[in-house]
């Protein structure tokens, strides 16, 4: 998958973590958005290993798992701030 398909997927991820999990944050939406990124790198990583995944392309499955990720990461992010 190309960088920008995975920074577009990490941003879908980071808004819909932050609509699941809201609450007062510290990092705002720049933050969340890396959290995104990163949360989308993690879920394809892991839902690749997995056998649920690829990372040839947008899905369903993909979206999800990133979105996964980044809520994991944004609730580990919260706990350390606070």
């Amino acid at each position: 998958m190309s960088i920008i398909s995975w920074i577009i997927l990490g941003l879908l991820a980071g808004v819909l973590a932050k609509w699941i999990m809201p609450g007062k944050d510290g990092g705002g939406f720049i933050i969340t958005t890396l959290l995104g990124i990163a949360g989308a790198v993690v879920g394809g990583w892991v839902s690749t290993l997995l056998g649920i995944g690829t990372t040839t392309g947008l899905s369903i499955g993909g979206i999800v798992m990133a979105t996964v990720g980044a809520l994991i990461l944004l609730f580990v992010y919260n706990k350390f701030v606070k």
